[in-house]
């Protein structure tokens, strides 16, 4: 079986492709926009844009299984998700892994998960299989929310949010790539092993990195003043930067899942096991 693992030179990608390629069991193809910056696993390297229909179709032609790690936030992000997709179909891949969010919507309180629902959308109206990983926010990621002072400030409240590590989610996917017939048609939400306030969060990631981090509550209206002050982002960037914390706010990402033990035999990693090892 020939798996394509796109993402190979981010967090999750690089590591289920670091994983499979030390499994001989399958042929590993590495699908990356700059081949230069491709992890060395002696293996196949193919180098295509998600927007890119033609080089798709040829990066993706004789891949049996895909992993598809959701593209980088940009306003066209759905074209770019359903270029690749239809790519997938036309070079006859059969199953695709997708990273999807909990809780995935037309509706989602996150506007970015707005985006993975339409993902998945195609996905289902495809021809293909499919397993949806929904991943909770990253744990491992949260502290770059801070300024350079500390602070974490947002219209979160006293919210509560499952967050999971990176390493979680690459170490479910392995599970499904390398036996992907039984996870068909299913679609597995992978969350940490609590539910937590970004209070919560601040302090407790400050005391393992040895800084002092602080969360903020702010109103909606002064989070969008300040950051469109701060870099000018144009308003979809604004909208996804926000509901962030709206969607902590709300309670919609606040279920703790059995999905990361499920999959991979082991209990998902806590907060101070992500940021201390």
């Amino acid at each position: 079986m020939t798996i394509a693992v796109t993402g190979a030179t981010g967090a999750v990608g690089g590591r289920v492709a670091r994983a499979l390629a030390a499994d001989m069991r399958n042929d590993l193809r590495l699908v990356v926009r700059d081949p230069a910056r491709a992890p060395d696993f002696d293996t196949d390297v193919r180098a295509c844009e998600y927007a890119d229909h033609a080089a798709a179709v040829a990066a993706l032609a004789g891949a049996e299984v895909l992993f598809m790690v959701s593209a980088a936030e940009a306003v066209d992000r759905r074209d770019q998700h359903r270029t690749f997709i239809g790519a997938a179909v036309e070079a006859g891949v059969r199953h695709v892994v997708y990273t999807s969010f909990d809780g995935a919507a037309p509706d989602a309180t996150f506007t970015l998960g707005r985006d993975h629902a339409d993902a998945e959308a195609a996905i289902r109206g495809s021809r293909m299989a499919f397993t949806f990983l929904r991943d909770n926010f990253y744990l491992d990621v949260l502290p770059y929310f801070a300024d350079a002072d500390g602070v974490i400030r947002g219209p979160a409240g006293d919210g509560r949010f499952a967050p999971v590590a990176r390493a979680d989610v690459a170490d479910a996917a392995v599970a499904v790539l390398r036996d992907p017939g039984p996870h068909a048609g299913v679609a597995y939400t992978l969350t940490g092993p609590e539910s937590l306030t970004m209070a919560e969060v601040a302090a407790r990631a400050g005391a393992v990195l040895g800084r002092d981090l602080r969360f903020e509550d702010e109103t909606e209206e002064a989070a969008y003043a300040w950051r469109r002050e701060q870099y000018g982002a144009a308003d979809w960037q604004l909208d996804a930067w926000v509901s962030t914390y709206t969607a902590i706010r709300d309670g919609s990402l606040a279920a703790v899942s059995d999905g990361v033990a499920l999959l991979t035999g082991h209990p998902a990693r806590s907060l101070e096991e992500t940021l201390g090892g």
